[in-house]
């Protein structure tokens, strides 16, 4: 099997945790931060897994930075205008973002000519690490990858895909039909803004086929049929799904493909820089919602990630997924 990078594995990465910053002590304020509401900007549309877990943590950051936190979605341009107004507002800590960081940053670079660079922004924690999850209605006729395979085959026009444009599915949907021979060029792509909209269309037959992270499908997991993990490890969330390494064994050809969407909040590098104190106010706060007894459990309820990284570990991983996605910016290009 192919390595590609060091974010191959979810499982194996990101083990270390923290970032060695000193916590400032409860009611400790940097000249009276904050004083007024804060924003989480989500630079997605509604439902999908990003404002989910925006809107289910603002009440424990509300609680642990004393302050009232609004949601914003601002979708479009495969997050460009989200990320753009975001590095727009001033350097004050009164917005921050939820975001699939990696890859969708380093991707809107390399295929929408943003005019921002992959090191303007900051991960303060990316507690979710995704893999692409294949899958179709449970209505639709199809039962395995094997004829999804065998149809693409005979007539790449036969199944519509849908997918998220710019992505980590796109590179893994585009390394599956290089690997099997398969003409993508010819084939009924359907793309979204969003992943909320595309599971929505995947499960709801709209496509015949979906490739999107499987964190979000989870919620709606009785309405699909998954058909294949983009990964080299068994998941506890899909146990009985095969997994691409072993799909490539049997096919004859070495597995390749990238890991997924890698969420979390984020904030500038400029804001980090220039205001320290607000930043170690904003961090302490987020930390302690993540590791909030309460918002554990609501949010394994909702099915959404509540892991504490860090910042070091966070942008050592974004950073790495950023080189990851230059390597297959071809791919993307291409779309």
């Amino acid at each position: 099997m192919t390595s590609i990078g060091p974010m191959i594995t979810r499982r194996r990465a990101l083990l270390a945790a923290g970032a060695g910053l000193t916590l400032v002590a409860p009611g400790v304020r940097a000249q009276g931060f904050p004083d007024r509401p804060i924003t989480l900007l989500v630079p997605f549309a509604t439902g999908g897994y990003n404002d989910r877990l925006a809107r289910a943590m603002a009440p424990f950051v509300q609680k642990h930075v004393g302050q009232p936190v609004t949601v914003v979605n601002r979708p479009g341009g495969g997050t460009v205008l989200g990320n753009t107004f975001f590095l727009q507002q001033p350097d004050d800590g009164y917005m921050l973002m939820v975001h699939s960081a990696g890859p969708y940053i380093p991707v809107s670079i390399l295929t929408r000519n943003a005019r921002y660079k992959a090191d303007d922004f900051w991960m303060i924690n990316l507690p979710s690490r995704d893999l692409t999850l294949m899958a179709c209605a449970t209505d639709k006729p199809i039962r395995s990858v094997d004829e999804v395979v065998a149809s693409l085959k005979r007539d790449p026009r036969s199944l519509s895909v849908g997918l998220q444009p710019a992505s980590a599915d796109l590179i893994n949907f585009a390394l599956f039909c290089q690997a099997h021979g398969i003409d993508r060029s010819r084939v009924r792509v359907v793309t979204y803004d969003g992943g909320g909209p595309a599971r929505n269309a995947t499960a709801g037959g709209v496509v015949d086929v979906g490739l999107v992270g499987g964190e979000g499908f989870l919620p709606i997991k009785d309405r699909i049929r998954p058909l294949l993990m983009f990964t080299d490890e068994k998941n506890s969330d899909y146990p009985d799904v095969p997994i691409l390494s072993d799909h490539a064994k049997a096919a004859g050809f070495e597995a390749a493909f990238v890991e997924g969407s890698q969420r979390g909040f984020v904030t500038s590098k400029r804001f980090v820089e220039a205001a320290p104190d607000r930043y170690r106010i904003l961090l302490q706060a987020i930390e302690r919602a993540t590791k909030d007894p309460e918002c554990v459990s609501t949010l394994g309820g909702q099915q959404l990630s509540t892991t504490w990284y860090g910042p070091e570990a966070s942008n050592r991983a974004y950073l790495a997924t950023a080189a990851l996605m230059e390597r297959y910016a071809s791919l993307l290009r291409a779309s």
